[in-house]
């Protein structure tokens, strides 16, 4: 039945097995452990890309932000020596200078105002309804031209006293 030659063969074939396990459990640790290493790797580089599209960013918005100071500063600037050579022209000369804008403002919202109106009219004789009417007449090129202007009135007189 089972004898010494066989029990031999038995035993080193299981002795081999068991010293041959810890090497294989091993080696799949090692696969493991190489795919998580390839997994964060890959994760990392994904990150570092993310962050130099940031980076990107920061410095394209701090460009246009530098861009738009210059614009500012170059206009103001403008308005100053406008100013500087009227006063320096004598007093009418600035009067008119200073008449300039509120002029151009009448003139642009008067227009605007009539081509409206007359818009209105013609719409309300055809028989629109007054709420389409409205709608057409407020476009957004009208509500920019309003906007603009009482902004430069306004809010740029408020900047201007505050020093900014």
């Amino acid at each position: 039945m089972f004898d010494i030659l066989t029990g031999g063969i038995f035993g080193s074939l299981l002795g081999g097995i068991f010293r041959l396990a810890p090497e294989v459990l091993k080696w799949i640790d090692k696969k493991d452990e190489r795919a998580h290493e390839l997994k964060m790797f890959e994760q990392q580089c994904a990150l570092e890309a993310q962050r130099g599209q940031q980076k990107m960013a920061e410095i394209g918005a701090q460009r246009e932000a530098n861009i738009d100071a210059g614009v500012v500063e170059a206009f103001n600037s403008a308005v100053e020596q406008q100013t500087e050579m009227a006063k320096a022209a004598g007093g009418w000369a600035a009067s008119l200078s200073a008449s300039v804008r509120p002029v151009v403002t009448y003139w642009i919202l008067a227009l605007w105002s009539f081509v409206h109106l007359w818009f209105a009219w013609n719409s309300y004789i055809t028989g629109a309804s007054p709420d389409v009417v409205f709608k057409m007449m407020m476009s957004a090129d009208f509500a920019a031209l309003v906007s603009g202007t009482l902004n430069y009135w306004f809010l740029d007189r408020t900047l201007a006293k505050r020093g900014l």
